[in-house]
C-alpha cells in the first residue's frame, strides 16, 4: 500500500488492502467527525456572544478540506477494488442506494475474489 492506493483512480486493488484502507480512511473520517462536532458545540455556545473566533473559523475551513480528501481517498480506494471485480469505478455510486447498495458494496468488494490474471484494468495487485 502506498500514496497512490488513497489518491488515484487507476489500477487494481485486493480485498485486504481494500479493507486495511477502508479501517483507515474510515478510522480517520471519524476523527474529523468528531473534532467538527466539538468545533460546531463551540460556536454554537451561549457564552459566545461575539460568534466564532476567526482561528475557529480557520479550524473548521481545514476540517472540511481534510474531510474531503478522504471522501476522494475512500472513492479512489473503492474504484480500484471495482477494477480488481472488472467492473468500472463508477460502480461506487451503488452506494447512493439506501441499505442495498452498501450491501451490495460490501458483499462484491470485501469478500468476492477479484478477476484472476490481468484485466483491462491491469494487472492484479502484487
Amino acid at each position: 500500500m502506498n500514496v497512490e492506493t488513497f489518491t488515484g483512480y487507476s489500477g487494481r486493488i485486493g480485498r485486504q488492502t481494500w479493507w486495511i484502507a477502508g479501517v483507515i480512511v474510515g478510522g480517520l473520517q471519524a476523527v474529523v467527525s468528531v473534532f467538527w462536532e466539538i468545533l460546531g458545540r463551540g460556536m454554537g455556545r451561549v457564552d459566545n456572544p461575539g460568534g466564532p473566533s476567526v482561528l475557529m473559523l480557520l479550524v473548521g475551513i481545514g476540517l472540511l478540506v481534510v474531510f474531503i480528501a478522504l471522501i476522494w481517498a475512500g472513492f479512489a480506494i473503492h474504484a480500484k477494488r471495482w477494477h480488481d471485480r472488472g467492473k468500472s469505478g463508477w460502480w461506487s455510486l451503488i452506494a447512493f442506494i439506501p441499505i442495498v447498495g452498501a450491501l451490495w458494496m460490501l458483499v462484491e468488494l470485501g469478500f468476492l475474489k477479484g478477476d484472476e490474471g490481468p484485466n483491462r484494468f491491469g494487472p492484479p495487485e502484487v
